[in-house]
């Protein structure tokens, strides 16, 4: 399922007339390594349509659901997340301008695009399950949160990293 495409005939040529529509539907393939929409889970927003001069204007919250996995010791948790939209939709919109999406010629408005480019701004970069995360020890690999981590490895400079790879191997000989 994906968001179905709005019927905005009776608001074309209109500058004036406004209708409220309540969009649902999934959003396939939209997220990075570490931020995702959760997968089956409907996106939906209650979305202001006004016909002006150039279009029609899309105003409203779309809201959702975000699978997200902590940057720093990896563990998965949800988020719910909730954007702000305000786009302009135009029968003939200039190629070269990127802030306004097309109109359907028969009067259909498609907000798939809106809605993924919406949302795909909003995913975190670096997300985080709580802000003291203290993430996975680099020497070891416990996860610090739950005292995996003993704590007391020996601190190696790390221009000495292949010096040491030397010596290990030399006490394998003997």
């Amino acid at each position: 399922m994906t968001i179905d495409p709005v019927d905005v005939r009776d608001l074309l040529g209109q500058p004036g007339l406004s209708r409220r529509v309540r969009l649902k539907g999934t959003v396939e393939g939209l997220g990075t390594e570490v931020a995702t929409l959760v997968p089956g889970e409907a996106v939906q927003g209650d979305v202001l349509l006004e016909s002006v001069v150039e279009g029609i204007l899309a105003s409203g919250t779309l809201t959702g659901s975000l699978a997200l996995r902590c940057a720093r010791c990896l563990k998965e948790f949800d988020r719910p997340i909730a954007v702000e939209v305000s786009e302009l939709f135009a029968l003939a919109p200039d190629p070269d301008d990127e802030e306004v999406y097309a109109l359907d010629p028969e009067g259909w408005l498609d907000p798939e695009q809106m809605v993924r480019d919406a949302l795909g701004l909003e995913l975190p970069f670096s997300p985080l399950h709580s802000p003291d995360c203290q993430g996975l020890c680099p020497v070891c690999g416990g996860d610090r949160n739950l005292g995996e981590c003993p704590g007391d490895h020996p601190e190696v400079d790390p221009r000495w990293g292949d010096l040491e790879l030397v010596l290990h191997e030399l006490e394998d000989r003997i």
